[in-house]
């Protein structure tokens, strides 16, 4: 099914993330919005692909969305502040490892030794 012919756009472009902001009508002439994040992804032949993911955010929800969109983000700012923290934007950041007494096996320790951590957002 087509979608509807966008009236109102916007796009966010952030690294490797694309956010699309599109208001489009309803059959009844009514607007409503979607939010469409497009993650690139990289083939190890080179080819890419895109992963889509879509929300659709109608008039009667704006309220409450946008509430708790807001408590949302104002939380983690006032957790966190606005500085970004993780592996991806911080050359010198360390993962914090536990120090404690492990139960764990020799052999388990050796096969984890072997195991590569993957950041799937570093696909």
């Amino acid at each position: 099914m087509m979608e509807k012919e966008e009236i109102f756009s916007k796009v966010l472009r952030a690294g490797r993330r694309t956010y699309f902001f599109d208001v489009r009508s309803t059959k009844a002439g009514d607007y409503y919005l979607t939010i469409t994040e497009s993650k690139k992804f990289t083939n190890d032949d080179g080819s890419y692909h895109y992963k889509k993911h879509k929300i659709y955010l109608y008039k009667e929800d704006f309220s409450e969305f946008n509430t708790i969109l807001k408590e949302m983000t104002d939380y983690i700012i006032n957790e966190k502040g606005d500085e970004v923290i993780s592996e991806r934007h911080q050359k010198d950041f360390k993962k914090e490892e536990y120090t404690g007494e492990s139960a764990v096996s020799d052999e388990t320790s050796k096969s984890a030794e072997r195991f590569t951590d993957i950041d799937f957002d570093d696909i």
